[in-house]
């Protein structure tokens, strides 16, 4: 019995080897659309949606037309202050404390002097009277309205009447003034985007262009 090993191989059939493909070796799972191949040199760079214009609101104008409050101004006793300079404002109630003094120590000594006889009847009602209507004035007192300016020093005015309808514009006012600054900071923001986008884009396209001159694929095969 010959040795296995003396034996000649078997001859291989004539066959072409199987070409294998870049395709081949990647699978796609099913269910799957196929991927498309990118497109070299072309980068989808969107650019931001802009942002839109604030809406127009009413103007509204206080009682005695002291404060006149539009979407981006507030005009008070003449002043004029761009709403997008605030920070915010103030309303506090305050009491004149010179005429509320004078009116109670007034007060105080008329009736002392009364009651001593040292005043008739006539000088003192009167005297009472005056010194009462000083402390009622000193102890009603007035609104004091403060803007808080952005980097400058704040003003305040003075302003009469009841408190609270002060306080309803005064809300509004700031409401407005955050409405304005909200706006600012996202128009801020669109803006940086935009050039973001810009700049990427003009890289690509500068990328686009070196890749597709010709000869630079070969050169880093050049040999020395």
């Amino acid at each position: 019995m010959p040795d296995p090993i003396d034996q000649p191989p078997a001859e291989q059939p004539n066959v072409a080897p199987e070409q294998f493909s870049g395709a081949a070796l990647l699978t796609t799972p099913a269910g799957f659309p196929p991927t498309p191949a990118p497109v070299v040199g072309f980068q989808d760079i969107s650019q931001p949606e802009p942002v839109p214009e604030l809406t127009p609101l009413a103007v509204i104008r206080s009682d005695d037309g002291r404060v006149v409050l539009t979407d981006t101004t507030v005009i008070v006793r003449g002043q004029e202050h761009p709403l997008r300079e605030l920070e915010r404002a103030e309303l506090t109630h305050v009491q004149w404390i010179l005429w509320y003094l004078l009116g109670g120590m007034g007060l105080a000594a008329v009736m002392i002097a009364f009651l001593q006889n040292w005043l008739r009847t006539g000088p003192a009602m009167t005297g009472m009277a005056l010194t009462a209507l000083l402390l009622a004035y000193g102890r009603r007192g007035s609104n004091r309205l403060r803007l808080l300016r952005l980097g400058r020093e704040m003003v305040n005015f003075a302003l009469p009447g009841e408190t609270p309808p002060w306080q309803r514009l005064t809300a509004e006012l700031n409401r407005r003034i955050y409405r304005v600054h909200d706006h600012a900071a996202r128009l801020d923001a669109w803006h940086l985007a935009a050039a973001d986008a810009a700049m990427r884009q003009a890289s690509a396209v500068a990328r686009a262009a070196a890749e597709g001159q010709p000869g630079n694929e070969n050169l880093g095969h050049n040999e020395l």
